[in-house]
């Protein structure tokens, strides 16, 4: 794919890691250097891409097959990619995404324990090449997210998992820093407020450094 693949930032992180109030921040520190950010989320960002959402996280009563879920996230991901991300980056704007690829090794792959392979695969087939440029994960006690979370509203299909399912993620996560270290910024969201927008505002900083 053709396109200025530093124009791409994500942010990840379990249930409660704060994300929505770490994109605010993102959006002010854009904002501040003169940035045009537009901001999406996954699964979503389409209308067709919201749908496919909205079957996600439902809460239901039949079991959703682990290899079902997989599929209905790169579908929606192939929507938002090519209907939304890259119109917006070749259109010369940066695009942040609450969630993306890394959320899927998380979920589906730590999570559900389905196969790297299977992920890679349809990561391939969808993207290409085509990743975030820069992540950063907001990391938390899994005990701790969950709370938060609960206090929030009332719980999709994944919020429902148990805590040991979210111990996967968070691990799977934290193995995705590991091996790209260059690319995954991991955040200590268990600080207070202000300590997580400043280590945001360094950790983009820093990166945009790099770019110049």
């Amino acid at each position: 794919m053709n396109v200025p693949v530093s124009q791409f930032i994500t942010v990840e992180g379990t249930e409660g890691a704060g994300k929505s109030t770490c994109i605010e921040h993102i959006q002010q520190w854009a904002l501040q250097n003169e940035i045009p950010l537009v901001c999406t989320r996954e699964p979503g960002g389409t209308p067709l891409a919201e749908q496919i959402r909205d079957i996600l996280l439902e809460a239901r009563d039949e079991q959703v097959d682990g290899l079902a879920e997989l599929l209905l996230v790169f579908a929606a991901r192939a929507q938002h990619l090519n209907g939304w991300i890259l119109p917006n980056i070749k259109a010369g704007k940066w695009v942040l995404s609450d969630r993306f690829t890394d959320a899927t090794y998380a979920y589906q792959g730590a999570g559900r324990g389905l196969s790297t392979d299977q992920i890679v695969a349809l990561e391939t087939l969808v993207q290409g090449g085509f990743q975030p440029a820069l992540t950063l994960l907001l990391d938390l006690p899994v005990e701790v997210g969950l709370e938060r979370a609960r206090q929030r509203s009332e719980p999709d299909r994944f919020e429902l998992e148990q805590q040991e399912f979210f111990e996967k993620v968070r691990a799977g996560y934290r193995e995705r820093a590991k091996q790209q270290p260059w690319r995954v910024k991991i955040i200590d969201a268990s600080k207070a407020p202000e300590q997580v927008a400043e280590q945001l505002v360094e950790a983009l900083d820093q990166w945009l450094a790099s770019l110049r």
